[in-house]
């Protein structure tokens, strides 16, 4: 187990793991969300290979709709 912090709260997760395993952690669709992994957005397209490390911080922006 490590220790993340996400949207500026600790959270801690059995490593490794990687973003996609992080969102199905937290129950988020891949699809509604942007990342921004240690100051770097990170593309949906990487979010399985993008591997996490202790101490990562993420920043998780969830799209809703509405008007």
């Amino acid at each position: 187990m490590s220790q993340l912090t996400v949207n500026g709260k600790s959270l801690v997760l059995a490593l490794p793991a990687t973003i996609l395993d992080l969102l199905n952690h937290l129950d988020l669709d891949p699809f509604k969300v942007a990342i921004e992994l240690n100051g770097t957005i990170v593309p949906l397209a990487c979010f399985d290979a993008t591997e996490l490390i202790r101490n990562d911080q993420l920043e998780i922006v969830r799209f809703v709709g509405g008007g």
